[in-house]
């Protein structure tokens, strides 16, 4: 699809959208669990306060930190029609080497909860997201609505996870494509509804397009963080499976044309971005490592969105060079600052980095890198909180993180949001 460079949104200083919880809240709803009712008024308050903070830092794509929601995906698949959220689930439908699951499984956890079809998928008309954005809307200007972040459920985040054949009963959808054109339809109206409310800047959170290609970690015995026993368990996991009936290929092939779909019927003016992550959990973890070469052609060219926001904090990432495929009508958000650990970067390293990208996108593109730079952006790798107790960082130290993506920004696109 063809379609003009989108800007403001994205902005030169980014972040994620997850941001760290006060601990009044967090007490609140875990250690006291406190109705709703309660909750509220106190959400609404550690609301009102980040909000001010992201604005007192010069951020201009602000959220809510996700304040409202356990995990970072929110309540969007539990609310459709057919789909239902289950305690507990049985842990053999799981395909136990997809890297989130792996994750659980290696620190002795099982997933809580999940959410399966078990039935055919309508939307309700009635949006979960929609109060989380209409309090927002309080917190700015009128003429700053149109900036607000939301960040949504990637499409496939139930199904990736499920041993083939589980994700939904075969007498509802025959095949995966059945099943996918019904939850393209709901993310369709749920766009649509709050594009009609104002929403403009929209984030999907997605852990399944890059571990698909990259390594699942596992952590040794104590050592520094960039020594881990590395396998290509992903992959290797999914050939082995007698019960899959694609290939990761194809799959991944499957889940672009799942996103197109998805986006369809925005206007024009409805800003899209897709956010790769390889996962926060518990203590700062995440669940795969590698770089973006064997997706990058595909994600760049065939994926929908205006804006990728890209994990670029460690090696474990790889380098700058798939970025020679991304278009000329695309943006790019490097988050070569980690949100895990509260140590700051160095920051005419993080320029240099950036500079460095700069110049791969422009050799992809036959440009200039002032011209190259006029897509790109810099953020933290992932949020600061995709679950509810964060990661090993305090709230002052995600400032000094925050106030440092903000001052490269300023010093690399000097005058510009």
């Amino acid at each position: 699809m063809s379609f003009p460079l989108h800007r403001n949104p994205p902005f030169r200083a980014e972040h994620l959208g997850s941001l760290k919880r006060p601990q009044y809240l967090l007490d609140a709803r875990y250690k006291n669990a406190e109705p709703l009712s309660s909750l509220k008024p106190l959400e609404d308050k550690a609301i009102t306060d980040i909000v001010q903070t992201q604005v007192s830092l010069g951020f201009r794509g602000i959220s809510d930190g996700e304040y409202r929601r356990h995990m970072f995906w929110g309540t969007f698949f539990p609310s459709l029609l057919g789909m239902k959220e289950v305690q507990n689930p049985p842990f053999e439908t799981f395909r136990t080497y997809v890297p989130d699951i792996a994750a659980f499984m290696e620190t002795g956890h099982k997933p809580g909860e999940s959410v399966y079809c078990v039935g055919k998928i309508q939307h309700t008309g009635q949006s979960t997201y929609i109060d989380q954005f209409e309090f927002l809307k309080t917190l700015v200007s009128k003429e700053r609505w149109g900036e607000i972040k939301l960040t949504l459920a990637a499409p496939n985040w139930y199904h990736l996870r499920y041993v083939d054949g589980k994700a939904y009963p075969k007498d509802v959808y025959q095949n995966d494509r059945a099943y996918f054109g019904d939850v393209a339809k709901a993310y369709q109206v749920e766009l649509d509804i709050l594009y009609k409310a104002g929403l403009r800047n929209v984030q999907f959170d997605d852990p399944n397009l890059a571990c698909e290609y990259q390594r699942q970690i596992v952590p040794c015995l104590p050592a520094p963080e960039d020594e881990y026993f590395c396998s290509e368990k992903m992959r290797e996991g999914w050939k082995n499976d007698k019960n899959n009936t694609v290939t990761v290929d194809e799959l991944f092939d499957m889940y672009i044309d799942l996103y197109n779909d998805c986006i369809s019927k925005i206007p024009a003016d409805m800003h899209i971005g897709v956010h790769l992550c390889r996962g926060n959990f518990v203590n700062s973890r995440h669940f795969s490592e590698g770089g973006y070469d064997a997706i990058a052609t595909r994600l760049f060219t065939r994926l929908n969105v205006h804006t990728y926001y890209l994990e670029y904090d460690t090696p474990r990432a790889g380098g700058f060079e798939p970025l020679s495929s991304l278009p000329a009508n695309k943006n790019v958000i490097l988050g070569v600052i980690t949100s895990k650990f509260p140590e700051l970067e160095d920051k005419e390293e993080m320029k240099a980095r950036i500079y460095q990208a700069a110049d791969i996108v422009a050799k992809g593109a036959g440009e200039s890198r002032e011209q190259a730079l006029k897509r790109m952006g810099v953020s933290p790798q992932c949020g600061f909180a995709s679950h509810a107790e964060g990661n090993l960082i305090d709230i002052e130290g995600m400032k000094r993180k925050l106030r440092l993506v903000r001052e490269i920004a300023d010093e690399v696109w000097p005058g510009e949001p």
